[in-house]
């Protein structure tokens, strides 16, 4: 029940997050259900949920969406996937947790101290080479936005058309992620609690509800602040608790 509980609240707030700020639900839930359900099945877990929140999201910003730059970044996802998931594969529990944590506490520092020190870059090869490492970082740890973040600040991509985009690119690599991994034999929802998926969904759509109703009274600033925090945390002890199990 306790576990339940859980992946509902986390679910909630970061679906609730990322309708209002664009990122969310993979920042909190990665490395939050990683400790709950092990490095394996969290985030297999979160690339499931991540793949129908961002469906569900690409419905009410497809207007602002940059098709060329999706198309670009979301056909090599697969790129990096693929030996992200055969890293799952072979590596230890703790040092899964290490690596979870480590990269996405790497993220998070790009992310927000990126604009300080990241180039103007723009062009194809770097689209593609965002996708690629965000293909590798999804299947690994269950985050990809960090990675299109980066080439959003080197290439002054607008914010609305940029948030829009990230929604399908979400879903792909969601998508992505999770087959990757089931036929690389990298991990399985079998062993999964059945509850999971029903709570899940539930907090997904409770948490998009209230995004759509709140959006316009919460700045984007503030909600995107809070979900870094958290997920800062999370990887933290994620990082934390693997070193601790090496």
């Amino acid at each position: 029940m306790f576990e339940l509980a859980i992946v509902f609240a986390t679910v909630a707030v970061g679906s609730f997050l990322q309708r209002v700020s664009g990122m969310g639900l993979a920042l909190l839930s990665a490395p939050i259900l990683s400790l709950l359900m092990g490095p394996v099945a969290g985030v297999l877990v979160v690339n499931l949920l991540a793949f129908l929140n961002a469906a569900m999201a690409t419905t009410t910003v497809r207007a602002w969406i940059d098709w060329k730059k999706f198309s670009l970044i979301a056909s090599v996802l697969v790129v990096g996937s693929v030996p992200g998931a055969y890293l799952v594969r072979i590596a230890s529990p703790a040092l899964l947790q290490v690596l979870v944590g480590s990269l996405l506490l790497i993220a998070l520092a790009v992310v927000v101290y990126g604009q300080r020190w990241i180039p103007p870059i723009g062009g194809r090869g770097a689209a593609i080479t965002s996708g690629i490492v965000a293909g590798f970082m999804n299947t690994t740890a269950g985050v990809a936005g960090p990675a299109v973040t980066v080439y959003a600040v080197a290439s002054a991509w607008e914010q609305r058309s940029f948030t829009a985009t990230l929604q399908p690119i979400f879903m792909v690599a969601g998508l992505i992620s999770l087959v990757s991994k089931l036929v690389l034999g990298a991990g399985t929802i079998s062993d999964t609690n059945i509850w999971v998926w029903p709570i899940g969904i539930f907090g997904m759509l409770l948490g998009n509800w209230l995004g759509l109703r709140l959006a316009d009274r919460i700045p984007r600033s503030r909600a995107r602040t809070l979900s870094l925090l958290v997920a800062a945390t999370g990887g933290a002890s994620a990082l934390g608790r693997g070193l601790l199990t090496l």
